[in-house]
């Protein structure tokens, strides 16, 4: 019976190419351990990030290519991921955080928290490290929608430590007030009381930080795009003409 090498093994996931970059994933560097013995094979594929919709497809396509090969008695192919993260400045206030993502809206109504809390848990269920800051600071709603309305987060050495909750870790104002107190403050004020909820809370090493924003094109969605390197932002709208032309304006905050 032929031996397999580790060069064929290659060769044959170099067939693989990331749907999003292009690229095989032997170039790209993903496939970080290819193991021979006696006709059995192992090979380790490491993606950017545990939510890769095409994990499972991927893995199964290197089994297959791998199998083919003559010489291979059994295949096993372990898929792990590791986030990458942004560059860092020398002032950054997240500097565990690998990836910051507003979730704004133009107006409000549309489901913006809805999609923060699912996005937060899915990514949290895929195996990454998530946390959730609710910085919507007249409508708090994310406590209620975790299922933690009501608590009330410890602080320790003058940091405040976020709850947990479905694997995510969960800041938001509305811990901080009574349930039926409003947040009745003008612009300095909430721009100041963002920038507690990013430099206060002790957030820890993440994958994500998933920020849900209020409505509009205020001082806490530009406090958030000034104040730390966003890696995206997603914007929610209805699918109405009027909605649609204010969600632009949402759009033309963070691209300025």
């Amino acid at each position: 019976m032929p031996t397999v090498t580790r060069e064929q093994i290659l060769d044959a996931l170099r067939n693989i190419v990331d749907p999003d970059l292009h690229r095989d994933i032997v170039s790209l560097g993903f496939v970080k351990e290819v193991a021979v013995c006696d006709g059995a094979v192992k090979a380790v594929i490491e993606l950017t990030t545990p939510a890769c919709p095409v994990k499972d497809q991927m893995k199964a396509e290197a089994e297959r290519l791998i199998a083919q090969l003559p010489g291979v008695s059994a295949v096993h192919v372990e898929m792990t991921a590791q986030v990458r993260g942004r560059s860092l400045d020398p002032e950054d206030i997240l500097p565990e955080v690998k990836h910051v993502i507003a979730i704004a809206s133009g107006k409000g109504g549309v489901g913006k928290s809805t999609v923060s809390v699912n996005l937060a848990v899915a990514l949290a269920q895929s195996g990454a490290r998530v946390g959730l800051l609710d910085a919507d600071i007249y409508g708090p709603s994310i406590p209620k929608m975790m299922g933690c309305q009501g608590e009330h987060p410890l602080v320790e050495s003058g940091q405040i430590i976020p709850i947990r909750r479905y694997g995510v870790s969960v800041m938001s104002i509305g811990f901080l007030l009574e349930e039926e107190q409003a947040a009745m403050w003008r612009g300095p004020i909430v721009a100041g009381t963002v920038r507690q909820l990013f430099a206060d809370v002790r957030w820890g090493a993440l994958d994500y930080l998933l920020v849900d924003l209020l409505p509009g094109t205020g001082d806490a969605p530009m406090t958030t795009a000034q104040l730390v390197p966003l890696t995206g932002v997603v914007i929610v709208m209805t699918p109405q003409a009027v909605a649609a032309s204010i969600a632009g304006k949402s759009v033309a905050l963070f691209r300025s």
